[in-house]
């Protein structure tokens, strides 16, 4: 007889085996796994940032920047001779990098740590990758191969999509990533919603569709991180996500290339949408990296609810 955790862990299917099970290119799947190898190394950053805040170190203000930077330079230098990239765009960077020789097939795009300020109060923070393999600005086409995000909280999961479904990943204590959830799919409409921005800064139309979301029962879920409410909804199975135009801010807050192009790849990929009110979000046009979106992403009826309101 077994020793248990052997025998189930052999029984697994982890994200190597899957990708190649699902036919996912032989250059494309070494890539994924290896950004998945990446979030290890986060983690662990995260976690010796965590052992600091137990005492021994404050690491808020100048000393959080850092957590981000740090997560930054691991992703880059682990990407920089993989033999896979040929240029790096990530929020913490001005433009975009060369860092292959040039000939490498993709272009990765990142938000290294998304929502950094939320290690102080201990909840869930995350990793978001985009997978390009052609210029991510002025070309007005999909150019989105493959996204990934990795979420740090009382598990570490990986979600990723190569084009064939959305599929959840756990770390196991062995180290290697276990699929939890397969080709998962979300209902034509939800019951939460994670509302970002203040109340008093949005927009007419958007508090409308606030107020009908509230009237019909919809449950507030908002931890302040896109990754965990992204997350939530994903998992779930149904609900949205919105980061909305706002009276100081028009464009939102979130970042078009690095946070909302993945998530909308994937979410897509798991039969939800995306869209900045009228336009789906994969279908705008990148001119800049500091380009930014409103957003509503999450179950089909929400999102085309959100649409006629917004009309």
């Amino acid at each position: 007889m077994g020793d248990g955790i052997s025998d189930y862990t052999k029984n697994m299917v982890d994200l190597r085996r899957h990708m190649w099970m699902a036919g996912v290119e032989v250059e494309l799947r070494r890539l994924i796994w290896q950004i998945a190898v990446v979030g290890k190394y986060i983690s662990a950053k995260i976690h010796e940032a965590n052992r600091k805040l137990a005492g021994f170190k404050n690491i808020y203000g100048e000393d959080q920047l850092s957590l981000d930077r740090s997560s930054d330079e691991i992703l880059k230098n682990q990407l920089q001779f993989s033999g896979f990239v040929r240029e790096y765009a990530s929020e913490e960077q001005e433009k975009i990098i060369s860092i292959g020789t040039g000939s490498e097939k993709y272009i990765v795009t990142a938000d290294p740590l998304d929502g950094s300020s939320l290690v102080e109060t201990n909840l869930a923070i995350g990793t978001i990758i985009g997978i390009h393999k052609e210029s991510v600005l002025d070309t007005g086409k999909k150019t989105m191969v493959a996204a990934l995000y990795m979420t740090y909280g009382p598990l570490i999961t990986m979600v990723y999509s190569a084009g064939c479904g959305a599929h959840e990943f756990v770390l196991n204590r062995e180290g290697e990533y276990v699929l939890a959830q397969e080709n998962i799919l979300l209902k034509a409409k939800g019951s939460i919603f994670s509302p970002g921005g203040l109340r008093r800064e949005w927009l007419p139309d958007h508090l409308k569709f606030i107020e009908a979301l509230e009237k019909d029962g919809y449950k507030l879920r908002y931890s302040g991180g896109f990754v965990p409410d992204i997350n939530q909804v994903l998992i779930k199975k149904g609900g949205l996500f919105t980061y909305p135009a706002l009276q100081k801010s028009p464009q939102g807050k979130l970042r078009l290339l690095f946070e909302l192009q993945p998530m909308a790849f994937i979410m897509e990929q798991a039969g939800g949408r995306a869209t900045d009110g009228r336009t789906d979000i994969l279908s705008l046009k990148v001119e800049s990296l500091d380009q930014c979106s409103p957003v509503y992403i999450g179950s089909a009826a929400e999102v085309e609810m959100a649409k006629q309101y917004l009309k």
